[in-house]
């Protein structure tokens, strides 16, 4: 492939997308490149605080409890008070907590403020992929959610990068450049991001219409979506495994914590590198094929590190899930958006946020319990079946919920009067994961779908 096509492959990879949406590319990864807390959260409470590996290790379950309510939650916000204040005010919250990390001594005050703090962060989420739903065309939102992947795990690479300076300005001043980056991008969304929640449909008799009343309870009692968030919970579970569970096969092999540091880089180098193309060579493709196949790519991937005895294998095996995690997150967001009603898109989101969030906090324990007893063979094999699983499921139980012919749609954000930036065709100019700790698994990484989420994933993803 020459590098004419490749250019005229980019170029069509970030054309013809709103200007809202570019706005809210620009946030996230002014989000993200600000990103030190989760990043060295850990190392923070042992070196700098004294407190013991287990309770740092507590602190980022709690991290990860506070995402199950908050998703859930913003998801609400999101339909009920809007895309935009619900962005706002739980950037500008997070960031509070980012800054209080910063102050903040006491054992049990730390851990509350990180609590909070991943309500938050969760909480944003269904809204940012819910402004995503109603602002890009149909046959382009997995491409937008790609792409909004795509900034987050840059702005991560980047502060990870950077993050090398905590040596000279303290663990502190970077927790407060995390509270001024989240707060720049609240400014962002503030001024410059429309809102894009459809309008209230009203009966004759002036009253909401009956399909806009959706609770939680129905949004669960929606056949199809509940198995996507159930067969996502199992990819989850396999993608956030290898965060906990690598570093510790690996140790076992007698490689050192920097070989395991070197190894987990690929992710995010890989992401970051290729995940453009990636979204070239998929685009079009069935959800459902996208699904199955980035499943059985985390299952194989995963499945392969039981049979890893170097630093070049484990890395190979990163290569194929980490593939299979490119494909997944923004197919996975995009089905959502599918199968939600305009009208409770946050709610849905937030659902399949909660998937993540669950993972991100069930998983690291449940790995390193295997570990501990059965063994990282038994751990492998296990991730191995689940893969395989999920992958059965996507091919049996969703391929005529996802792969129905979609009728041509006008987005909401077009609907809606007074949001004509975000309608726009035109591509707006715009700007044009990473190492995580050896000690533990990525935060960010396991909560977000990626982010974000995910997600955050996001693991976090998510999202």
């Amino acid at each position: 492939m020459s590098i004419d096509s490749l250019r005229r492959s980019a170029r069509a990879t970030v054309s013809g997308l709103p200007r809202g949406f570019w706005w809210l590319w620009l946030s996230t990864l002014v989000n993200r490149t600000g990103a030190f807390v989760l990043t060295f959260l850990s190392l923070y409470l042992t070196s700098e605080l004294g407190h013991s590996a287990w309770f740092a290790g507590l602190v980022v379950a709690l991290h990860g409890l506070g995402g199950v309510a908050g998703s859930p939650l913003g998801g609400v916000l999101t339909d009920h008070w809007g895309r935009r204040p619900t962005m706002v005010t739980m950037h500008l919250a997070s960031a509070a907590c980012a800054a209080a990390l910063a102050f903040v001594t006491s054992a049990w005050g730390v851990a509350l403020v990180v609590l909070l703090m991943g309500v938050a962060m969760q909480a944003v989420r269904p809204s940012i992929n819910a402004t995503i739903s109603d602002m890009v065309p149909a046959d382009d939102v997995r491409r937008a959610f790609a792409l909004n992947y795509w900034a987050l795990n840059l702005g991560f690479a980047v502060a990870s990068i950077a993050g090398g300076a905590a040596a000279f300005l303290g663990y502190r001043t970077l927790f407060l450049v995390d509270a001024v980056a989240t707060t720049l991008c609240a400014v962002i969304v503030f001024l410059r991001l429309p809102e894009t929640r459809p309008e209230r449909a009203a009966s004759k008799a002036g009253e909401k219409a009956a399909e806009e009343r959706v609770s939680m309870l129905d949004v669960l009692r929606d056949a199809p979506f509940r198995t996507l968030v159930l067969l996502n919970l199992l990819v989850c579970v396999v993608f956030t495994a290898p965060w906990i569970g690598l570093p510790l096969t690996m140790a076992e092999q007698g490689l050192s914590p920097s070989s395991y540091g070197m190894v987990i880089a690929v992710n995010g180098i890989v992401i970051v590198g290729f995940q453009l193309l990636v979204n070239k060579v998929t685009e079009r493709r069935s959800p459902v094929v996208l699904l199955t196949v980035s499943s059985l790519l985390f299952a194989v991937g995963t499945g392969a590190t039981a049979l890893a005895g170097s630093a070049v294998a484990f890395a190979a095996t990163v290569v194929v899930w980490t593939i299979g995690e490119m494909v997944h997150v923004p197919t996975n967001a995009a089905a959502t958006a599918r199968l939600a009603p305009e009208h409770a898109r946050g709610r849905y989101q937030g659902v399949m946020g909660m998937s993540w969030a669950v993972a991100g906090f069930v998983a690291p324990v449940l790995a390193g319990a295997v570990v501990d007893g059965p063994g990282s063979d038994v751990l492998w094999a296990g991730t191995f079946a689940l893969g395989v699983l999920a992958a059965v499921g996507y091919t049996l139980r969703l391929r005529k919920a996802l792969c129905e012919e979609e009728p041509e749609t006008v987005p909401a954000a077009e609907q809606t009067s007074g949001t004509a930036p975000a309608a726009e065709k035109t591509a707006a100019p715009g700007p044009e994961k990473a190492v995580v700790p050896a000690a533990g698994p990525s935060p960010e990484k396991a909560l977000s779908p990626g982010p974000a989420q995910a997600p955050e994933p996001s693991p976090a993803s998510g999202s």
